[in-house]
């Protein structure tokens, strides 16, 4: 696990100035203004995991900061002025001050506004603790310069970020009119990965493979969704990742559930279970799916599907190139979702595969970009083709993780064993060696 400390903040750099680049592109009409990216903030109940396109620029994990970038490209960093108060809740890796502004690639480190009453900042904040980033701003604003930000008109996206935008229209005059949402460019450039970003992901999936296995040595007639969850949680834990997504174990008539996360039934003999899981590792994460026979052996009925939901897999990870799309209802013959679905249909199952084929990973498990432009050299996707009929209760989904590459796809997760034998023999193994204990 990296610390702050020896982490390269280089690459970051660049990505700042790729975006300055595409702002001034895109926007080449407002030639007055700045880039301002806003961290998450800290979560009462959960860990703070850092908002992803505000790591993506700077690789800073600590909340409540703020970046400003203007058209030259000079950099200055917010952070909450919170003294020597926060030290002693929270152990930072590395000090955010001006002595480390090198290091963290900024030109300039200066605080919000006056000091916080307690030891964290929050999106509904007074006045004083904003207050140098608010003249900055402001400043901005009244010589008729566009603050470019991150507020997309959808339901969905960076809601903690476009909620401080409002706070922050309460003190800044005008700034409505001065927003601009560079959103899509964002999600434009987090869509390609980057080598580095794909040895992240390959560690968060090959921490998923271990989680995969224990979960698969968990399974047993008698035993709680519960304890499988806990089974292959261990793993992520030890292996110094956490679950990117609450982790679903879904047995017989729960399989049929997309996202069951209850975990909480005895699995029976002739159950299904599906494992649908995933490990954030550094900030990146994997999603892979599995479905296990609770007996060690699929039913002749079981298999027959879960054959057909492998081979819908394999014939779509067959057309997947760039210039296909992962759905597009104008394009349905280089659509992989419709294709998909026309597979399923022909096959007489075309009313039991009710979501999508599958969607962008990254940074985030449903990662930015959109689905209706067509594939990349360079983005990561998903190909997670299922059956579920509820009036058998028989869910099976298959899910794997696969590189665009210039004349197909690579499987990430291909050493994930997924063909009905292997995983069989994957459940035997543990069921034959508690039945020796036993003996």
């Amino acid at each position: 696990m990296r610390t702050e400390r020896a982490y390269d903040y280089a690459e970051h750099v660049i990505r700042r100035k790729n975006l300055v680049e595409a702002v001034k592109q895109t926007h080449a009409d407002r030639t007055q203004g700045v880039i301002v990216l806003f961290a998450g903030f800290e979560p009462e109940c959960s860990r703070f995991l850092q908002e992803s396109s505000f790591f993506y620029y700077t690789g800073i994990c600590e909340p409540g900061v703020a970046l400003i970038i203007d058209l030259q490209g000079s950099t200055t960093l917010y952070v909450p002025n919170c003294g020597s108060v926060r030290a002693k809740w929270v152990a930072a890796p590395l000090e955010l001050t001006q002595k480390n502004s090198a290091i963290l690639g900024v030109d300039r480190v200066e605080h919000l506004g006056q000091q916080c009453t307690g030891y964290q900042i929050h999106p509904f904040f007074p006045r004083h603790e904003y207050e140098q980033i608010i003249e900055a701003l402001g400043a901005v604003v009244a010589r008729g310069g566009s603050m470019f930000t991150l507020t997309p008109d959808t339901p969905h996206q960076y809601i903690e970020q476009r909620l401080l935008l409002e706070r922050l229209k309460v003190f800044i005059p005008n700034l409505t009119e001065r927003l601009v949402d560079i959103s899509p460019l964002v999600a434009h450039m987090r869509r390609i990965k980057s080598a580095h970003e794909l040895e992240q992901m390959y560690q968060a999936i090959g921490i998923t493979a271990l989680a995969q296995e224990a979960a698969a040595k968990a399974i047993a007639e008698g035993v709680n969704e519960c304890e499988v969850q806990a089974s292959l949680e261990y793993m992520m834990t030890g292996s110094c990742a956490h679950p990117s997504f609450p982790s679903i174990v879904a047995s017989g008539p729960n399989s049929t559930v997309l996202h069951y996360t209850v975990n909480n039934r005895a699995m029976k003999a002739g159950d299904l279970v599906v494992v649908d899981i995933g490990a954030e590792y550094e900030h990146y994460c994997a999603d892979i799916t599995r479905t296990y026979p609770v007996s060690g052996t699929f039913t002749p009925r079981q298999r027959e599907l879960y054959e057909l939901v492998l081979a819908t897999q394999e014939y779509i990870a067959g057309l997947a190139k760039p210039g296909m799309w992962l759905s597009n209802k104008e394009h349905p013959e280089e659509s992989l979702n419709h294709l998909a679905k026309k597979y399923l249909a022909d096959k007489g199952y075309g009313n039991y595969f009710p979501h999508g084929i599958g969607h962008f990973l990254g940074l985030d498990v449903h990662d930015v970009g959109d689905a209706t432009r067509p594939l990349q050299t360079g983005d990561v996707i998903t190909i997670e083709p299922g059956i579920y009929i509820p009036e058998e209760g028989i869910g099976i989904r298959i899910e794997d993780n696969y590189w665009i590459i210039d004349d197909g796809v690579v499987c990430l997760s291909e050493d994930i064993p997924k063909h009905p034998h292997d995983i069989e023999m994957l459940v035997k193994e543990s069921l034959e060696a508690g039945s020796d204990q036993v003996n």
